[in-house]
Protein backbone atom coordinates (compact mmCIF):
# COMPACT_ATOMS: atom_id res chain seq x y z
CA UNK A 1 0.00 0.00 0.00
CA UNK A 2 1.70 2.67 -1.33
CA UNK A 3 1.48 6.24 1.48
CA UNK A 4 0.85 9.47 0.27
CA UNK A 5 1.49 12.86 2.09
CA UNK A 6 -0.22 16.32 0.46
CA UNK A 7 1.03 19.18 2.33
CA UNK A 8 -2.06 21.93 1.58
CA UNK A 9 -5.72 21.51 2.72
CA UNK A 10 -6.82 24.07 -0.24
CA UNK A 11 -9.05 22.85 -3.29
CA UNK A 12 -5.49 21.62 -5.16
CA UNK A 13 -5.05 19.21 -2.19
CA UNK A 14 -8.41 17.91 -1.76
CA UNK A 15 -9.22 17.57 -5.69
CA UNK A 16 -5.53 15.64 -5.62
CA UNK A 17 -6.40 13.03 -2.83
CA UNK A 18 -10.16 12.38 -3.87
CA UNK A 19 -9.16 11.59 -7.37
CA UNK A 20 -6.02 9.65 -6.23
CA UNK A 21 -8.56 7.23 -4.09
CA UNK A 22 -10.93 7.08 -6.62
CA UNK A 23 -8.98 5.93 -9.02
CA UNK A 24 -6.56 3.48 -6.48
CA UNK A 25 -8.73 2.74 -3.13
CA UNK A 26 -5.34 0.82 -1.93
CA UNK A 27 -3.40 4.18 -1.33
CA UNK A 28 -3.34 5.38 1.65
CA UNK A 29 -3.55 9.59 1.72
CA UNK A 30 -2.63 11.85 4.28
CA UNK A 31 -3.39 15.59 4.15
CA UNK A 32 -1.50 18.02 6.32
CA UNK A 33 -2.89 21.37 6.63
CA UNK A 34 -1.29 24.30 8.49
CA UNK A 35 -4.21 26.25 9.94
CA UNK A 36 -6.61 24.92 12.32
CA UNK A 37 -9.05 25.23 9.33
CA UNK A 38 -9.18 23.58 5.50
CA UNK A 39 -10.17 25.14 1.87
CA UNK A 40 -10.63 28.83 3.78
CA UNK A 41 -9.88 30.10 0.20
CA UNK A 42 -12.74 28.03 -1.49
CA UNK A 43 -15.07 29.08 1.44
CA UNK A 44 -14.32 33.16 0.73
CA UNK A 45 -13.90 33.01 -3.44
CA UNK A 46 -16.46 34.66 -5.28
CA UNK A 47 -17.97 36.38 -2.77
CA UNK A 48 -18.55 33.29 -0.65
CA UNK A 49 -20.24 31.41 -4.05
CA UNK A 50 -17.39 29.81 -4.93
CA UNK A 51 -16.32 30.42 -8.79
CA UNK A 52 -15.77 27.56 -9.72
CA UNK A 53 -14.33 27.75 -13.01
CA UNK A 54 -15.22 29.66 -16.32
CA UNK A 55 -17.31 28.65 -19.58
CA UNK A 56 -14.40 28.85 -21.68
CA UNK A 57 -14.25 25.15 -23.70
CA UNK A 58 -11.56 25.17 -25.87
CA UNK A 59 -8.18 24.61 -24.36
CA UNK A 60 -5.92 26.79 -26.47
CA UNK A 61 -8.45 29.82 -25.81
CA UNK A 62 -8.53 29.45 -22.07
CA UNK A 63 -4.70 29.04 -21.58
CA UNK A 64 -5.44 32.80 -22.82
CA UNK A 65 -6.28 33.86 -19.60
CA UNK A 66 -3.10 32.94 -17.57
CA UNK A 67 -0.54 35.27 -17.76
CA UNK A 68 2.12 32.78 -16.42
CA UNK A 69 1.43 29.14 -17.39
CA UNK A 70 -0.17 29.80 -20.97
CA UNK A 71 2.14 27.67 -22.41
CA UNK A 72 2.48 24.81 -20.04
CA UNK A 73 -1.49 24.33 -19.20
CA UNK A 74 -2.09 23.52 -23.25
CA UNK A 75 -1.17 20.06 -22.69
CA UNK A 76 -3.00 19.49 -19.43
CA UNK A 77 -6.21 21.42 -20.46
CA UNK A 78 -6.50 18.49 -23.48
CA UNK A 79 -6.30 15.90 -20.28
CA UNK A 80 -9.08 17.58 -18.13
CA UNK A 81 -10.67 20.84 -18.58
CA UNK A 82 -13.83 22.86 -18.03
CA UNK A 83 -16.54 20.52 -19.48
CA UNK A 84 -14.70 17.84 -17.53
CA UNK A 85 -15.07 19.97 -14.12
CA UNK A 86 -19.08 20.51 -14.69
CA UNK A 87 -19.16 16.73 -15.32
CA UNK A 88 -17.11 15.71 -12.10
CA UNK A 89 -19.07 17.97 -9.85
CA UNK A 90 -22.27 17.05 -11.05
CA UNK A 91 -21.30 13.38 -10.91
CA UNK A 92 -20.87 14.73 -6.97
CA UNK A 93 -24.20 16.11 -6.27
CA UNK A 94 -23.06 19.59 -7.18
CA UNK A 95 -24.55 21.07 -10.53
CA UNK A 96 -22.94 24.00 -11.89
CA UNK A 97 -24.71 27.00 -13.70
CA UNK A 98 -22.75 29.98 -16.46
CA UNK A 99 -24.01 33.66 -15.45
CA UNK A 100 -24.06 36.14 -17.93
CA UNK A 101 -19.99 36.39 -17.81
CA UNK A 102 -19.73 33.08 -17.92
CA UNK A 103 -18.31 33.02 -14.52
CA UNK A 104 -19.62 29.45 -13.27
CA UNK A 105 -20.68 29.03 -9.18
CA UNK A 106 -22.43 25.96 -7.97
CA UNK A 107 -26.47 26.11 -8.35
CA UNK A 108 -26.74 26.40 -5.38
CA UNK A 109 -25.28 30.22 -4.93
CA UNK A 110 -22.43 28.88 -1.88
CA UNK A 111 -18.98 27.99 -1.98
CA UNK A 112 -20.25 25.42 1.44
CA UNK A 113 -21.88 23.64 -1.23
CA UNK A 114 -17.99 22.54 -2.46
CA UNK A 115 -16.35 22.56 0.79
CA UNK A 116 -19.58 20.15 1.88
CA UNK A 117 -19.09 18.08 -1.22
CA UNK A 118 -15.09 17.71 -0.42
CA UNK A 119 -15.72 16.62 3.17
CA UNK A 120 -17.93 14.08 1.60
CA UNK A 121 -15.92 12.50 -0.17
CA UNK A 122 -12.86 12.74 2.05
CA UNK A 123 -14.72 10.81 4.67
CA UNK A 124 -15.96 7.83 1.94
CA UNK A 125 -13.12 7.39 0.57
CA UNK A 126 -11.28 7.53 4.86
CA UNK A 127 -8.98 10.34 3.93
CA UNK A 128 -6.93 11.27 6.52
CA UNK A 129 -7.02 15.22 7.43
CA UNK A 130 -4.62 16.43 9.97
CA UNK A 131 -4.95 20.18 10.68
CA UNK A 132 -2.16 22.64 12.47
CA UNK A 133 0.29 20.53 11.28
CA UNK A 134 2.68 23.10 9.41
CA UNK A 135 5.42 21.72 7.90
CA UNK A 136 9.41 22.34 8.65
CA UNK A 137 10.88 20.33 6.43
CA UNK A 138 10.67 17.21 3.97
CA UNK A 139 13.62 15.18 2.35
CA UNK A 140 14.28 12.55 0.42
CA UNK A 141 16.01 9.28 2.37
CA UNK A 142 16.07 6.39 -0.17
CA UNK A 143 13.20 6.03 -1.72
CA UNK A 144 10.97 7.64 0.80
CA UNK A 145 10.03 10.90 1.72
CA UNK A 146 10.37 12.05 5.32
CA UNK A 147 8.17 15.44 5.80
CA UNK A 148 8.91 16.68 9.50
CA UNK A 149 5.73 18.80 12.06
CA UNK A 150 6.63 20.49 15.67
CA UNK A 151 4.17 17.17 16.38
CA UNK A 152 6.12 14.40 14.62
CA UNK A 153 7.93 12.89 11.20
CA UNK A 154 5.26 11.48 8.63
CA UNK A 155 6.59 8.84 5.94
CA UNK A 156 5.76 9.14 2.43
CA UNK A 157 6.13 7.11 -0.99
CA UNK A 158 5.30 9.87 -3.00
CA UNK A 159 5.05 13.96 -1.52
CA UNK A 160 2.42 16.06 -3.14
CA UNK A 161 2.92 20.24 -2.28
CA UNK A 162 -0.42 21.93 -2.49
CA UNK A 163 0.25 24.74 0.19
CA UNK A 164 -0.50 27.76 -1.85
CA UNK A 165 1.54 30.89 -1.64
CA UNK A 166 3.51 29.47 0.85
CA UNK A 167 7.25 31.14 1.86
CA UNK A 168 7.94 28.52 3.80
CA UNK A 169 7.42 25.79 1.65
CA UNK A 170 9.55 28.07 -1.14
CA UNK A 171 12.25 28.30 1.02
CA UNK A 172 11.93 24.10 1.76
CA UNK A 173 11.88 23.68 -2.10
CA UNK A 174 14.95 25.95 -2.50
CA UNK A 175 16.97 23.80 -0.71
CA UNK A 176 15.91 20.72 -2.80
CA UNK A 177 17.32 22.94 -5.70
CA UNK A 178 14.69 23.97 -7.09
CA UNK A 179 14.19 27.54 -8.30
CA UNK A 180 11.68 29.97 -7.10
CA UNK A 181 10.39 32.85 -9.39
CA UNK A 182 10.30 35.98 -6.88
CA UNK A 183 6.36 36.70 -5.83
CA UNK A 184 5.03 39.70 -6.77
CA UNK A 185 1.01 40.83 -6.17
CA UNK A 186 -0.99 39.56 -9.34
CA UNK A 187 -4.60 40.64 -9.12
CA UNK A 188 -5.26 44.46 -7.82
CA UNK A 189 -6.90 47.34 -8.26
CA UNK A 190 -4.99 51.22 -9.65
CA UNK A 191 -4.88 53.24 -6.76
CA UNK A 192 -5.34 56.78 -8.46
CA UNK A 193 -5.88 60.22 -6.83
CA UNK A 194 -7.65 62.90 -9.84
CA UNK A 195 -10.41 65.57 -9.45
CA UNK A 196 -11.65 63.79 -12.41
CA UNK A 197 -12.92 60.78 -10.74
CA UNK A 198 -12.93 61.81 -7.34
CA UNK A 199 -16.49 60.96 -5.00
CA UNK A 200 -17.62 58.67 -8.68
CA UNK A 201 -17.02 55.66 -6.44
CA UNK A 202 -19.50 52.65 -8.05
CA UNK A 203 -19.65 54.45 -11.13
CA UNK A 204 -18.65 52.26 -14.25
CA UNK A 205 -18.59 51.64 -17.91
CA UNK A 206 -18.85 48.91 -19.98
CA UNK A 207 -16.38 49.25 -22.64
CA UNK A 208 -13.37 51.12 -22.04
CA UNK A 209 -9.84 50.75 -23.43
CA UNK A 210 -7.06 51.20 -20.57
CA UNK A 211 -3.17 50.94 -21.32
CA UNK A 212 -0.19 51.14 -19.11
CA UNK A 213 1.67 54.36 -21.21
CA UNK A 214 5.53 53.55 -21.67
CA UNK A 215 4.41 49.51 -22.31
CA UNK A 216 2.84 47.35 -24.35
CA UNK A 217 0.00 46.51 -22.03
CA UNK A 218 -3.30 47.23 -22.81
CA UNK A 219 -6.78 45.77 -22.24
CA UNK A 220 -10.62 46.55 -22.91
CA UNK A 221 -13.84 45.55 -21.45
CA UNK A 222 -16.15 46.90 -18.28
CA UNK A 223 -14.38 49.97 -16.14
CA UNK A 224 -15.18 50.23 -12.56
CA UNK A 225 -14.30 53.67 -10.70
CA UNK A 226 -14.09 52.97 -7.19
CA UNK A 227 -13.29 55.28 -4.06
CA UNK A 228 -9.41 54.65 -4.12
CA UNK A 229 -8.94 54.44 -8.03
CA UNK A 230 -9.81 52.42 -10.63
CA UNK A 231 -11.13 48.47 -10.79
CA UNK A 232 -13.12 46.12 -13.25
CA UNK A 233 -12.41 43.75 -15.70
CA UNK A 234 -10.09 45.95 -17.83
CA UNK A 235 -7.90 46.50 -15.30
CA UNK A 236 -7.95 43.74 -13.33
CA UNK A 237 -6.39 41.99 -16.86
CA UNK A 238 -4.32 44.67 -17.21
CA UNK A 239 -2.71 44.36 -13.37
CA UNK A 240 -2.52 40.53 -14.17
CA UNK A 241 -0.66 40.78 -17.34
CA UNK A 242 1.51 43.50 -15.62
CA UNK A 243 2.02 42.35 -12.47
CA UNK A 244 6.15 41.93 -13.12
CA UNK A 245 6.18 45.51 -15.12
CA UNK A 246 4.68 46.89 -12.36
CA UNK A 247 5.79 45.51 -9.79
CA UNK A 248 9.24 46.83 -11.14
CA UNK A 249 7.61 50.67 -11.40
CA UNK A 250 6.70 49.97 -7.61
CA UNK A 251 3.94 50.88 -8.54
CA UNK A 252 3.85 54.79 -9.94
CA UNK A 253 3.48 54.62 -13.52
CA UNK A 254 0.75 56.45 -15.95
CA UNK A 255 -2.73 54.93 -17.43
CA UNK A 256 -4.63 55.90 -20.71
CA UNK A 257 -8.03 55.58 -20.41
CA UNK A 258 -10.56 55.28 -23.56
CA UNK A 259 -13.89 55.93 -22.00
CA UNK A 260 -16.02 54.91 -24.91
CA UNK A 261 -13.01 52.56 -27.11
CA UNK A 262 -13.21 54.95 -30.04
CA UNK A 263 -10.54 56.44 -32.27
CA UNK A 264 -10.11 60.51 -31.02
CA UNK A 265 -11.38 61.49 -35.03
CA UNK A 266 -14.07 59.90 -34.96
CA UNK A 267 -15.65 61.27 -31.46
CA UNK A 268 -14.47 64.62 -32.87
CA UNK A 269 -16.44 64.29 -35.64
CA UNK A 270 -19.72 62.88 -33.16
CA UNK A 271 -18.95 66.45 -31.00
CA UNK A 272 -19.26 68.29 -33.92
CA UNK A 273 -22.21 66.99 -35.16
CA UNK A 274 -23.61 67.33 -31.92
CA UNK A 275 -22.57 71.24 -31.70
CA UNK A 276 -24.55 71.21 -34.53
CA UNK A 277 -27.81 69.34 -33.69
CA UNK A 278 -28.03 70.55 -30.23
CA UNK A 279 -26.58 74.56 -30.35
CA UNK A 280 -29.26 75.48 -27.98
CA UNK A 281 -28.43 73.15 -25.45
CA UNK A 282 -26.52 73.16 -22.40
CA UNK A 283 -23.57 70.60 -22.56
CA UNK A 284 -24.03 69.47 -19.36
CA UNK A 285 -27.28 68.69 -19.06
CA UNK A 286 -27.51 65.40 -20.58
CA UNK A 287 -24.53 62.53 -21.82
CA UNK A 288 -24.94 62.28 -25.09
CA UNK A 289 -23.34 58.92 -25.27
CA UNK A 290 -24.74 56.15 -23.21
CA UNK A 291 -22.12 54.57 -22.14
CA UNK A 292 -20.58 57.36 -20.06
CA UNK A 293 -22.67 58.24 -16.67
CA UNK A 294 -23.84 61.67 -16.06
CA UNK A 295 -21.51 62.48 -13.37
CA UNK A 296 -18.60 61.48 -15.45
CA UNK A 297 -19.92 63.45 -18.12
CA UNK A 298 -19.72 66.37 -16.30
CA UNK A 299 -16.41 66.26 -14.57
CA UNK A 300 -14.93 65.34 -18.51
CA UNK A 301 -16.66 68.56 -19.45
CA UNK A 302 -14.84 70.65 -17.15
CA UNK A 303 -11.58 68.66 -17.25
CA UNK A 304 -11.78 70.18 -21.03
CA UNK A 305 -12.34 74.10 -19.43
CA UNK A 306 -16.39 74.17 -20.70
CA UNK A 307 -18.81 75.54 -17.79
CA UNK A 308 -21.39 72.87 -17.87
CA UNK A 309 -24.07 75.32 -17.94
CA UNK A 310 -22.37 76.56 -21.81
CA UNK A 311 -24.43 75.93 -24.93
CA UNK A 312 -23.22 73.44 -27.25
CA UNK A 313 -22.66 76.50 -29.78
CA UNK A 314 -20.46 78.61 -27.69
CA UNK A 315 -17.83 75.44 -27.82
CA UNK A 316 -15.18 76.82 -29.46
CA UNK A 317 -12.60 74.42 -31.54
CA UNK A 318 -9.98 73.98 -28.32
CA UNK A 319 -12.64 72.85 -26.06
CA UNK A 320 -14.17 70.83 -28.54
CA UNK A 321 -10.58 68.63 -29.38
CA UNK A 322 -10.01 68.92 -25.50
CA UNK A 323 -12.96 67.16 -24.88
CA UNK A 324 -12.43 64.57 -27.55
CA UNK A 325 -9.21 64.10 -25.94
CA UNK A 326 -10.18 63.27 -22.48
CA UNK A 327 -12.89 60.86 -23.72
CA UNK A 328 -10.26 59.04 -25.74
CA UNK A 329 -7.40 59.14 -24.13
CA UNK A 330 -7.60 60.61 -20.55
CA UNK A 331 -4.02 60.06 -18.42
CA UNK A 332 -4.23 59.56 -15.05
CA UNK A 333 -1.31 59.04 -13.26
CA UNK A 334 -1.07 55.64 -10.69
CA UNK A 335 0.60 55.17 -7.48
CA UNK A 336 -0.11 52.39 -5.29
CA UNK A 337 -2.39 49.22 -5.64
CA UNK A 338 -5.12 47.75 -3.47
CA UNK A 339 -6.15 43.77 -3.20
CA UNK A 340 -8.57 43.03 -5.44
CA UNK A 341 -11.69 41.27 -2.89
CA UNK A 342 -10.05 39.10 -0.54
CA UNK A 343 -8.81 36.88 -3.26
CA UNK A 344 -5.07 37.80 -2.89
CA UNK A 345 -3.15 36.22 -6.26
CA UNK A 346 0.40 36.09 -6.55
CA UNK A 347 2.56 35.77 -9.66
CA UNK A 348 5.75 33.87 -8.91
CA UNK A 349 6.53 30.25 -6.79
CA UNK A 350 8.02 27.23 -8.33
CA UNK A 351 10.07 27.74 -12.19
CA UNK A 352 7.57 25.66 -14.23
CA UNK A 353 10.76 24.46 -16.75
CA UNK A 354 11.25 22.10 -13.57
CA UNK A 355 7.66 20.51 -13.53
CA UNK A 356 6.86 17.76 -15.65
CA UNK A 357 3.65 18.80 -16.97
CA UNK A 358 2.08 15.27 -17.98
CA UNK A 359 2.44 14.61 -13.90
CA UNK A 360 2.38 17.46 -12.58
CA UNK A 361 5.91 15.99 -11.11
CA UNK A 362 9.28 17.86 -10.18
CA UNK A 363 12.25 17.30 -13.00
CA UNK A 364 14.37 17.03 -10.55
CA UNK A 365 13.15 14.43 -7.76
CA UNK A 366 11.01 11.32 -8.32
CA UNK A 367 7.61 10.90 -7.20
CA UNK A 368 7.33 14.95 -5.36
CA UNK A 369 4.79 16.20 -7.23
CA UNK A 370 3.50 20.39 -7.02
CA UNK A 371 0.42 21.07 -7.76
CA UNK A 372 -1.95 24.68 -7.19
CA UNK A 373 -0.76 27.80 -6.55
CA UNK A 374 3.01 26.70 -5.22
CA UNK A 375 3.34 26.90 -8.97
CA UNK A 376 4.57 29.94 -11.04
CA UNK A 377 1.11 29.85 -12.49
CA UNK A 378 -1.79 32.82 -12.13
CA UNK A 379 -4.80 33.95 -14.11
CA UNK A 380 -6.97 37.03 -14.24
CA UNK A 381 -10.29 36.57 -12.29
CA UNK A 382 -13.18 34.45 -13.44
CA UNK A 383 -12.61 31.16 -12.33
CA UNK A 384 -9.20 30.29 -13.94
CA UNK A 385 -7.12 29.51 -10.71
CA UNK A 386 -9.12 27.57 -9.48
CA UNK A 387 -9.43 25.35 -13.22
CA UNK A 388 -5.76 25.26 -12.84
CA UNK A 389 -6.17 23.57 -9.69
CA UNK A 390 -8.64 20.93 -10.92
CA UNK A 391 -6.38 20.35 -14.25
CA UNK A 392 -3.51 20.03 -11.72
CA UNK A 393 -5.24 17.63 -9.55
CA UNK A 394 -6.55 15.44 -11.80
CA UNK A 395 -3.34 15.05 -13.46
CA UNK A 396 -1.36 14.45 -10.48
CA UNK A 397 -3.94 12.25 -8.88
CA UNK A 398 -3.32 9.93 -12.19
CA UNK A 399 0.17 9.43 -11.67
CA UNK A 400 -0.10 8.80 -7.72
CA UNK A 401 -2.38 5.92 -8.43
CA UNK A 402 0.16 3.85 -10.82
CA UNK A 403 2.52 2.07 -8.22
Amino acid sequence: MSKIVIIGGGAAGFFTAINAKELNPNLDITILEKGKDVLQKVKISGGGRCNVTHACFEPKELTKFYPRGQKELLGPFHQFMTGDTFEWFENKGVPLKIESDNRVFPEANTSQAIIDCFHKEINRLNIKILTSKGVTSFSKQGKKWIVKTKEGEFLADKLVIAAGSSKKIWDISKELNHSIIPTVPSLFTFNIKDNRIKDLGGVSVPNATVKINGTKLENYGPLLITHWGMSGPAVLKLSAFGARILADKNYKYSVSVNWISKSEEQISEELLDLKNKNSRKQIGLKSPFPEIPRRLWERLIIASKIRLQQNWADTNKTQLSSLAEQLTKATFNADGKSTFKEEFVTAGGIDLKEINFKRFESKLHKNLFYVGEILNIDAVTGGFNFQNAWTGGWICANALAQE
